[in-house]
């Protein structure tokens, strides 16, 4: 499911202030990106049996390079999706997700678009 007019989508930033500000509210990194894209997810426990929910925020570099560190990132629409044991992620817009979990996610997101906007001086 697209979170959609968070103000994060279409947000240009370099990386490394990207990273600290994601660390910062939980989305990790790790090992998921390459040399042109980066993937932050944010993982949300769920009560019920072998799920878990996901934020997820991609985005792709418009120039240099995310292995060294110095890539001026472009970021997409945030993505709510759901983890089915052992099968994987699903992010369709098929999916159900409760509500109070979508206004979680939302307020969450607002977080992130604050300080992405506070660092631009917006």
């Amino acid at each position: 499911m697209k979170l959609e007019n968070l103000g994060i989508e279409d947000t240009v930033v370099d990386l490394k202030p990207l990273d600290h500000i994601m660390g910062k509210h939980a989305f990790i990194r790790a090992g998921q990106w390459d040399y042109e894209r980066v993937t932050y997810d944010y993982k949300i426990g769920s009560n019920e049996n072998n799920i878990t929910y996901y934020i997820r925020i991609q985005g792709y570099a418009l120039e240099g390079d995310v292995d060294r560190g110095n890539a001026v990132i472009k970021l997409l629409t945030p993505l709510l999706g759901k983890h089915y044991y052992p099968h994987g992620v699903e992010y369709g817009e098929e999916e159900n997700f409760p509500e109070n979990l979508v206004e979680r996610a939302n307020k969450i997101l607002e977080k992130v678009s604050d300080e992405l906007k506070e660092l631009k001086g917006e």
